[in-house]
């Protein structure tokens, strides 16, 4: 990922792994870098600038200047490695007077494959010109200003020669890269009482938990027995199985078993133990569980799951941070889940096959 100017980043470039900490104190901006990459991931899902970016004033990099037409903005890309090798997105967005994308090329194989550029300030497009290598070497059309192109290339791109079909390959290996997201920030006062019923997918505070356990105990029989093997090590006292169970009002609420007749409430449980099961519930689920946008142009059987998580050791043990950061690598590996994260010290992570540790300063 590169935050060329984006906020408090100023010609940065960070690697991304299936598991990524950003490692620092307040103020280092781990936040913002997890902010870019979840608007990168939405943005390679069709979004839209408005939805990915709702106060875009604030990724304007401090100090920066407006040109004499009062227009001010940041700059954010990533390379995605894969079969095509690597392909480069950079991509200019304009905060003010309008929000906007003003510039955006997709580079691969030494080749420009895409390139955009704002001509007329006037118009809500711009002028987009594809790699084709045919009869003409590109190919020009208009393409909204507030989409990224990348990710409409394949309703525009016929795929007839060589050079299109280049096109297509990088534009999904970049797509399917970033992949759909699910920011999550369990909040444990939340998740203590009795739910309604409902749709079964979880919010990214995790209020609605028993609710979706109620749903994936019956239909990820599979999944539900290694998150109950995980609870092993993140709560206190034996587990033998995670319940959920209907109340007379239409509520759900959830308990664990304790294996001896015993059931305890999730009320009684602490806020690391809490913290500590809903991450884990995130980690070994996916996108058809949680509440997450149906990424745009990326196949079913292509789609994976990135999980953000600021604070991910927040109220954690030693024990519990180390046996999730450990779920987080096994499904890393497996390739079903990539996982963001921020931790103010990542020492603890030291060794973890599969983690890249990115540290920050202020």
């Amino acid at each position: 990922m590169r935050l060329s100017a984006f906020a408090g980043h100023r010609r940065a470039m960070f690697p991304l792994g299936p598991v990524t900490l950003f490692a620092g104190p307040s103020g280092s901006g781990k936040t913002t870098a997890l902010g870019a990459y979840e608007a990168l991931a939405r943005l390679g899902g069709g979004a839209s600038l408005a939805e990915v970016f709702p106060e875009p004033v604030a990724c304007v990099p401090e100090g920066a200047r407006a040109d004499a037409e009062g227009r001010r903005g940041f700059r954010i890309g990533c390379t995605a490695e894969g079969s095509e090798g690597p392909v480069r997105l950079d991509v200019a967005v304009q905060a003010e007077p309008q929000l906007r994308i003003v510039g955006e090329r997709l580079t691969g194989g030494g080749v420009v494959l895409l390139e955009t550029a704002l001509r007329d300030p006037g118009r809500r497009s711009v002028q987009a010109a594809w790699h084709t290598a045919g009869s003409s070497p590109v190919t020009r059309a208009p393409l909204p200003d507030d989409r990224l192109g990348t990710a409409l290339l394949p309703l525009r791109v016929a795929g007839k020669t060589d050079g299109q079909r280049q096109v297509l390959a990088a534009a999904e290996q970049m797509v399917v890269a970033l992949r759909s997201v699910f920011r999550c920030d369990p909040r444990p006062d939340s998740m203590r009482a009795p739910v309604p019923a409902g749709t079964g997918r979880l919010l990214p505070g995790c209020d609605n938990l028993a609710d979706v356990l109620w749903r994936t105990r019956s239909e990820c029989g599979r999944r539900h027995a290694q998150l109950v093997g995980a609870l092993h090590a993140g709560c206190a006292g034996p587990v033998a199985d995670l319940l959920a169970e209907p109340l007379a009002d239409g509520a759900v609420r959830a308990l664990l078993d304790r294996g001896d007749g015993t059931r305890t409430e999730l009320a009684r449980l602490g806020d690391g133990e809490l913290r500590y099961l809903a991450l884990t519930l995130v980690l070994l689920t996916g996108p058809g569980v949680l509440e997450v946008d149906a990424p745009g142009e990326v196949p079913d059987a292509l789609r994976t799951l990135t999980v953000l998580a600021d604070g991910f050791d927040r109220a954690l043990d030693s024990s519990q941070r180390r046996e999730l950061l450990g779920t987080a690598a096994r499904m890393g590996e497996r390739g079903h889940i990539r996982c963001a994260a921020a931790v103010s010290d990542a020492s603890w992570a030291a060794g973890v096959q599969g983690v890249t540790v990115v540290h920050l300063t202020p």
